[in-house]
């Protein structure tokens, strides 16, 4: 093998542009967008949590720019969440491969329910926030 083919890097598909121009190019293509873009958060809530953090902006692209972003990351908590339940159920022993719902017809979808117990590790060992359960009197 050539060394100089070790030591060369991927192009960008054949694109021969600075990368200060290729990101400046797709963020200005990215942008207008967003003007038609309808996130999942609404534009007033993100709002509201931009201007309780000293954040104000009248441009609706930077409030749906960061309605993506929050989207983003509770996609990715959520999904790590998931991860960890699923193992978790993996891990505990089947009792019968055809279980039977209280009607007495064949349960063969699993379906998962968010719980502290799975979201509190995902938050801890992927994001380090710490989430601790209160303890309730009996």
């Amino acid at each position: 093998m050539d060394s100089k083919n070790i030591d060369q890097k991927p192009t960008n598909f054949g694109i021969h542009r600075p990368k200060e121009t290729l990101q400046k190019n797709t963020l200005s293509e990215f942008l207008p967008q967003l003007e038609n873009y309808q996130p999942t958060i609404p534009d007033a809530v993100t709002c509201y949590y931009m201007n309780g953090s000293g954040l104000n902006s009248s441009d609706p692209r930077i409030v749906r720019l960061i309605s993506i972003a929050a989207q983003k990351f509770i996609s990715d908590v959520a999904n790590d969440a998931l991860q960890y339940c699923k193992t978790k159920s993996s891990a505990a022993p089947v009792a019968n491969k055809n279980q039977k719902d209280k009607d007495g017809k064949v349960i063969k979808d699993k379906k998962y329910v968010l719980t502290v117990d799975d979201l509190a590790p995902a938050l801890n060992e992927n994001y380090g926030i710490k989430v601790t359960q209160m303890k309730y009197l009996t």
